[in-house]
Order: C-alpha cells, then sequence, then structure tokens
C-alpha cells in the first residue's frame, strides 16, 4: 500500500510542473522573469524529487527497507529536504551574487517599452563595415559633442583663469610704480634734509668765529688767566 502511494504521489508531482507550465503559458498574462525564474525551479525541484522517489529509493536499500521500514522513511525524508533546502540556497545565493532580480525587471522594463514603439526594429543588412557604421556612428557623435561641451568648459575656465594672472599681474606693476615713488619722494627728502644740514652746519660756524675774534681783541695781554702768568699779573 505505501509503495502504490508513492507511485501516485509521484505521478501527481509529475503533472504538477505540466499544470503549473500551462496556466503560466495562458495568453494575455504577463509574468516577470524573476517569477518565472522561481517557477522553473520549483518545476526542477518537483522533477527532481520526482526522479528519486520513495520507491526508488527503496530499491537501491531493500535490505535496510525490509528491517527498518519506519526509519527508511525519515531518512527519506530528511534527504529530500535537505537537497530541497540546499538547492534554494544555491539559487539565492547565484541571484544575490549575480544581482539577477534587479536585471530581470530591467529587462522587463525593456520589453514593456518596446511593444510601444511600433516602428521596425534594426536588422543586420549583412554588410559589416554599413553596419558598424551605423551601429557606432550615433555613439561616437554623441561623443563628440559631449567633448566639445567639455573643452568650451575647460577653455573659458582658462580664459577666466588667464584674466586673473593679467589683473594681478597689473595690480604688482603698481604696487611697483607706487613703492617707487615713494623711494624716490624718501630720496628727494633726504637729500634735502641733508642739504638743510650743511646749510645750518655753515651759518653756526659763521656766527661762532666774529664771537671768538672780538674776546681776543677786548682781553689785555697781561690779563691772561692761565696758571703759569699768575706771577706775572701780581708783579
Amino acid at each position: 500500500m505505501a509503495e502504490a502511494d508513492n507511485a501516485n504521489q509521484a505521478a501527481a508531482e509529475e503533472k504538477r510542473p505540466e499544470e503549473s507550465s500551462l496556466e503560466s503559458g495562458t495568453p494575455g498574462s504577463t509574468i516577470s522573469r524573476v517569477k518565472l525564474l522561481d517557477t522553473m525551479v520549483d518545476t526542477f525541484l518537483q522533477k527532481l524529487v520526482a526522479a528519486g522517489s520513495y520507491q526508488r529509493f527503496t530499491d537501491c536499500y531493500k535490505h535496510f527497507y525490509q528491517l527498518q521500514p519506519e526509519m527508511t522513511q525519515r531518512i527519506y525524508d530528511k534527504f529530500i529536504s535537505q537537497l530541497q533546502t540546499s538547492v534554494r540556497e544555491e539559487i539565492s545565493e547565484i541571484k544575490e551574487e549575480g544581482n539577477l532580480e534587479a536585471v530581470l525587471n530591467s529587462l522587463d522594463k525593456i520589453v514593456e517599452e518596446g511593444k510601444d514603439h511600433k516602428e521596425p526594429a534594426w536588422r543586420p543588412s549583412g554588410i559589416p563595415e554599413k553596419d558598424l557604421c551605423s551601429a557606432m556612428a550615433p555613439y561616437f557623435l554623441q561623443q563628440r559633442d559631449t567633448l566639445r561641451r567639455h573643452v568650451q568648459k575647460q577653455e573659458a575656465k582658462n580664459k577666466e583663469l588667464a584674466d586673473a594672472v593679467l589683473a594681478g599681474r597689473r595690480q604688482v606693476e603698481e604696487l611697483q610704480q607706487q613703492v617707487q615713488a615713494r623711494q624716490q619722494a624718501w630720496q628727494a627728502l633726504h637729500k634735502e634734509q641733508k642739504e638743510l644740514l650743511e646749510v645750518l652746519g655753515g651759518l653756526s660756524e659763521e656766527t661762532a668765529q666774529p664771537q671768538s675774534t672780538g674776546q681776543l681783541r677786548s682781553r689785555p695781554c697781561g690779563w691772561h688767566t692761565g696758571p703759569g702768568q699768575a706771577g706775572y699779573e701780581n708783579s
């Protein structure tokens, strides 16, 4: 009885993927590619479990099944459970590493946007040179326009920098002229001060010389107050 039940279960599991695939293929229904991938994984697991049915498992371990049928059933259930878990974990890791959900969703979006375009899609003409030019020319033209915009921006920046440098040079020249003018003014002032000091020094010498000559003429020869002439005065 158990073997018949397992056979029926395997047959039912083989029918389920077919039914689910038929349901997903009904006209007018749009299923995202992420859900389609999950459905494919589920179908694969169901077919894998059907291929490794309990009947086939017991055929491989007949003696152990005859001795421990309940233990054999528990081992089989545990094996199937771990197998499904490991397969799902591997698929999840692949989806995360490849970012499959985002890629598939973007592909769905591209397909939906493409439905609105009524013009015929591009098809190769059979001439590689022509196809390459028609495919690459718009890209290169776009890159050329982008480079031109960058060059114009850089030229504008360079012009601003050049104007700033010229303005700085003019300021430096003006400062140099101011410094030279102040230096010349200081030198002229110093020269005038020097000439004034020379004139004042000459005037002081001229005023001092007549006073000294007048004092010598007013004093008699015998009235000098030097220490060597004290006896002459007393006599």
